[in-house]
């Protein structure tokens, strides 16, 4: 009987398992998505990566076959835009076969298709094809004679020439008929001609033909002054009688006088002006056979500006051919017209001002690297450019995108130099990617591209300490790594020196082994703040002699270039009386040899205050042409400053005059305008590094000197804060 029941429930679970088995066969079709049977597919699904129209993507699939024998697969259409690149298989065989997939949409859109196979044994795949054709990029804004496009080959942005004879916008008033031509705009040079020989006829980039007083006409010989007449231009004539012409002024015995337009010796009668007026002693007068003087009288201030009052964050000065002031710093919003009766503040913050073309051209806040040309009145822009939105290939490689230093290169030539943080870096990164781009006077982009250096591919925040131009609009830029990682920030060493066309074309480049400093360009030298020797403009190699002192910021005429004198500077805490040694000494170096050309030593007890030299000019008399001083600051045992104003033709001493304030540090800046003399003391940030005195709080002053003038010099001392001129002037 146990064997018999054994038997019995084998033959059951037999019998249950064809049951099961039965039950299976007679059920409804599976769902598309569950195949049965031996027919599978490697995928279910395919997204393939978004396209163009005109664009083509390919993806691949496996049809397999699970089982040993051979299948006959029924599949749906395909519809466009997804093609096959073969026929698929209509019988299987064991194993797997691949089938490569297309898509290639003609118009945007989203698609998506389904495909299907039924196999010989029931069982069925399915295949969801989809995919995105976004529209066709746009390319970044081209420069001048230049077209970008989308290449849908290369799926990139390419650029191309615009062929010769194609007109074009040259950004600049003074040019007409302007046409591309080997991919630059170039045309005809503007006439303006008001028919008077005592005027220069200039044409301004924004504003078309101008005149403006004509520089005085040449003297021959210190009795045969410059005349000009409107009709015949210029010629000369004699001197008014009386006139000094000798080196020994400030006497009236055996005096060197012009008379009849010849130079006599002569004694002088009681009364006679025998010294001229500086701007804080009157003039000086023969009395009991002396030039007599009344003493100086201190030079006061007239208006002010206290940024610690207001807690504004106001750090640059720049002062406007009418005398206009505008304040601007690094972190603050610019203050317009602000010693004028009704200041205006800009709308916006901005990093730094400029003058350029008689505007002012601010470095905007925005994380965009955005400049603007604004009115120097209204402060309304003229025109703004945003790199971010004309390079869009710039930007999406930054993190954040800013401008780091502005260059006039001629009146229709800027260059904005770019600082950004790498996309694929830290916000705390010390890498930098620097883009250089210049632009015309309208704002249109003439060139961009970035700067490549083994030096600014190391992370230690390499940084563009100077720039300057020259007369025919070369560029030159010092780079330097920093010691510091947050601004203000100090240079190290070495210098990266890189010379660009007007253009933006790469010219030259060099390492020197100083730190890096402003830099100054006069007629072929290039003169490096930290550097001892003149460095020549067409390839970087030295010119001249080596000065036992550094350049400093110098200021420079056609013949001499004059640096700031050793140990002194614009660092707050540096106006101790007991520094040592003390700067007492300004030299005067010829150009172009650099060799000792005067040497200007300050009174028994005075030393030079602060690193700031201008260059200005002061009437020397009726019918003479204005003298050029070098003008800078000293200080005396008794605590009093002093504007000192030094010949830079000959070194000898024009004049020392008082000055009336109480000192909060050395002069940190001087500008000079038309009659007067500008300064800013108080800030306590760095103002020897980039960007200068940042977060300080300082106090602009103004002096008025009536008669006093910036100077026409080829460098009349403005560095990279006030005024931001870095132009050497050109020879009018």
């Amino acid at each position: 009987m146990a064997h018999a029941t054994r038997a019995s429930r084998y033959s059951g679970i037999v019998l249950a398992l064809m049951l099961g088995l039965g039950a299976a066969a007679c059920r409804d079709t599976p769902s598309l998505s569950g195949a049965v049977g031996r027919l599978r597919l490697s995928a279910q699904r395919v997204d393939f990566p978004h396209a163009y129209p005109g664009t083509r993507r390919e993806a691949e699939v496996r049809v397999v076959n699970g089982g040993r024998a051979p299948l006959d697969v029924t599949w749906t259409d395909v519809s466009a835009p997804f093609s096959l690149g073969e026929a698929l298989p209509v019988r299987v065989l064991a194993g797997e076969v691949p089938v490569r997939l297309r898509f290639a949409p003609e118009a945007e859109g989203r698609y998506e298709v389904i495909l299907t196979g039924t196999a010989s044994d029931g069982g069925q795949v399915r295949l969801v094809l989809a995919g995105e054709a976004k529209p066709v990029p746009a390319c970044f804004t081209p420069v001048t004679c230049a077209a970008a496009t989308f290449d849908l080959v290369t799926e990139r942005c390419v650029e191309s020439v615009l062929p010769d004879g194609t007109a074009c916008a040259p950004g600049n008033a003074c040019i007409t008929g302007a046409t591309c031509q080997a991919g630059r705009c170039r045309g005809e040079e503007r006439a303006c001609d008001d028919g008077d020989a005592c005027t220069t006829d200039v044409c301004h980039v924004l504003d078309g033909c101008q005149s403006v007083p004509a520089p005085p006409c040449p003297a021959a010989g210190p009795c045969q002054v410059g005349t000009c007449d409107p009709l015949g231009g210029c010629a000369t004539a004699p001197a008014p009688d009386g006139t000094l012409c000798g080196a020994a002024q400030g006497t009236c015995e055996d005096a060197d006088v012009c008379l009849d337009g010849a130079c006599v010796k002569r004694d002088l009668p009681e009364g006679f002006l025998c010294e001229a007026a500086s701007p804080c002693q009157a003039s000086g007068h023969c009395r009991g056979g002396v030039c007599a003087r009344p003493a100086a009288q201190p030079l006061k201030v007239d208006w002010e500006h206290d940024a610690r009052t207001e807690g504004a964050q106001l750090q640059d000065l720049l002062v406007g051919p009418e005398g206009d002031v505008t304040l601007s710093g690094f972190y603050g919003t610019p203050v317009l017209d602000a010693a004028g009766e009704a200041p205006v503040r800009a709308s916006h913050p901005a990093r730094r001002c400029m003058l350029w073309n008689d505007r002012l051209l601010c470095m905007d806040m925005p994380m965009d690297g955005t400049v603007s040309l604004l009115e120097r009145d209204t402060g309304a822009p003229r025109w703004t450019f945003t790199l971010a939105d004309a390079r869009p290939d710039f930007r999406e490689r930054t993190q954040t995108l800013f401008l780091a230093r502005l260059a006039v290169m001629a009146p229709d030539r800027l260059a904005a130099l770019f600082e950004a943080y790498p996309t694929e870096q830290r916000r705390d990164t010390a890498c930098r990617l620097y883009f250089l781009v210049v632009l015309d006077a309208f704002g249109h982009m003439v060139s961009a591209r970035e700067l490549t250096d083994p030096l600014l591919a190391e992370c230690n925040h390499p940084h563009p300490y100077g720039l300057a131009s020259d007369v025919v609009g070369d560029l030159y830029v010092a780079f330097a790594p920093t010691l510091n990682t947050g601004a203000p920030l100090a240079s190290g060493t070495p210098t990266l020196l890189m010379a660009f066309s007007s253009e933006g074309v790469p010219r030259w480049r060099r390492t020197e082994p100083q730190r890096a400093g402003e830099l100054a360009v006069v007629d072929g030298l290039l003169l490096p703040e930290w550097g001892f020797q003149a460095l020549s403009t067409r390839d970087g190699t030295p010119v001249g002699s080596s000065l036992a002192q550094h350049l400093g910021r110098m200021v420079a005429t056609r013949e001499v270039v004059v640096p700031s004198a050793p140990g002194t500077t614009v660092n707050a805490g540096a106006d101790s009386l007991s520094a040592t040694p003390a700067a007492t000494q300004l030299k005067g170096f010829r150009l172009p040899d650099l060799g000792l050309a005067w040497l200007y030593s300050l009174k028994e007890g005075q030393r030079l205050t602060t690193k700031e030299l201008r260059l200005g000019t002061w009437p020397r008399g009726a019918g003479l042409p204005p003298e050029t001083l070098v003008l800078t600051h000293a200080v005396a045992a008794d605590h009093q400053r002093w504007l000192v104003g030094v010949r830079a033709r000959d070194g000898g001493e024009a004049f020392q005059c008082p000055l009336d304030y109480a000192p909060r540090t050395v002069p940190q800046l001087m500008e000079l305008g038309p009659g007067a003399l500008y300064l800013m003391d108080g800030a306590l940030g760095c103002g020897e590094c980039d960007p200068p005195f940042a977060t300080s709080q300082p106090r602009f002053m103004r002096f008025p000197m009536p008669g006093l003038l910036p100077a026409n010099a080829p460098w009349p001392g403005t560095f990279g804060g006030p005024g931001h001129g870095h132009h050497e002037n050109a020879v009018h």
